[in-house]
């Protein structure tokens, strides 16, 4: 009686992983279609006259006005190809000593290639026209 009872219990058991092995299959048999979310569907264009012309500009950037002074347009010539003079004239005033600090940093470590005549100019323009002293004038 007691091995009726294994036998059943050991069938019904492979039953069971039959069945979790049928469903985990079924599950990773996945649904492969191609996907639509995101895309807005649109009818197509009416077609367009031969002299029909569509066209557009580019977008306007308005570039800050830096202070005038000498060491200007150094500033906008060397400070330019690497980002906009707007970092200059977004943040705060800095001390002189942190001017000095930006203008080393970005020739060391982001490998600015500005001449020490200019970088001197740089630094005249940028430690008269933006430091916290100048502010306040």
């Amino acid at each position: 009686m007691k091995t009726k009872w294994t036998a059943i219990i050991l069938l019904f058991c492979a039953f069971l992983a039959l069945a979790g092995a049928g469903v985990y299959a079924e599950l990773r048999k996945g649904n492969y279609q191609a996907a639509t979310l995101g895309q807005v569907r649109q009818a197509a264009p009416d077609k367009m006259s031969a002299d029909s012309q569509f066209g557009g500009s580019f977008y306007p950037l308005y570039p800050p006005e830096l202070a005038p002074g000498e060491g200007k347009a150094e500033v906008e010539g060397y400070c330019n190809v690497c980002h906009s003079t707007r970092y200059i004239t977004m943040q705060p005033p800095l001390p002189a000593a942190a001017w000095d600090a930006e203008v080393a940093k970005m020739k060391k470590t982001f490998g600015a290639t500005i001449p020490d005549d200019a970088t001197s100019k740089i630094l005249g323009y940028l430690q008269t026209h933006y430091t916290p002293e100048s502010s306040k004038e």
